[in-house]
């Protein structure tokens, strides 16, 4: 199959995971792990994460609001700390960017589809440069899974879903990718991602 558009998330995909640092978290407070992931599950679409990711809510009027609901699961924890970390652990994978860069070579386009927040220190801004699109949710007001989100980023892009593939390392939101039409690559390491982008795009990436 020809495609016209790779579509890549941010975090977990080419910057290092958040997911990964929240795990770290769990440990090192010994509360049960998956838990922080359990409570922005479960209070989909309200919950104070829900909200900060959509741009309802500010890191400062969040930390108060994510503690509660985490209060409410069980367990209590400082949002503040546990963003503080994420930040951290989100380095941007050189070999990502190489092969975003390699794809635009190719002819094709390609576009970050990010949940994230307002950040104080301008967050992804220096990530920009390297795609043809970005779309993030804190910006347009809807976050992955939202249909809606796939939709406007393959509109920005001039595609259509089946003309796309998707990166991202959270099942649920390949899941509503695939419901779209979209051909799709669950990252869970970098470098297994980029031997199936490579083989799904026919083309050497590295």
């Amino acid at each position: 199959m020809s495609y016209r558009a790779v579509i890549f998330d941010i975090g977990g995909v080419v910057v290092g995971s958040p997911l990964h640092a929240i795990a770290a978290y769990e440990r090192d407070l010994g509360i049960p792990a998956g838990f922080v992931n359990r409570v922005v599950f479960d209070t989909m679409p309200h919950g104070a994460w829900s909200r900060l990711e959509r741009g309802e809510l500010t890191l400062e009027e969040f930390y108060p609001a994510f503690e509660a609901d985490c209060t409410a699961g069980g367990q209590t924890l400082s949002a503040r700390e546990m963003m503080r970390r994420m930040t951290e652990a989100t380095v941007p994978r050189q070999g990502m960017l190489d092969a975003v860069a390699t794809i635009r070579r190719n002819g094709l386009r390609t576009a970050a589809l990010t949940n994230n927040w307002i950040a104080e220190d301008g967050g992804t801004s220096l990530l920009r440069p390297h795609f043809d699109v970005f779309v993030e949710s804190s910006v347009v007001g809807l976050r992955k899974p939202d249909p809606r989100i796939y939709e406007l980023a393959c509109e920005q892009l001039a595609v259509v879903p089946v003309d796309a593939i998707f990166l991202d390392d959270i099942g649920m939101n390949l899941k509503a990718a695939r419901a779209l039409g979209m051909t799709t690559i669950k990252v869970d390491s970098p470098e297994q991602a980029l031997d199936e982008l490579q083989a799904t795009l026919g083309f050497d990436l590295v």
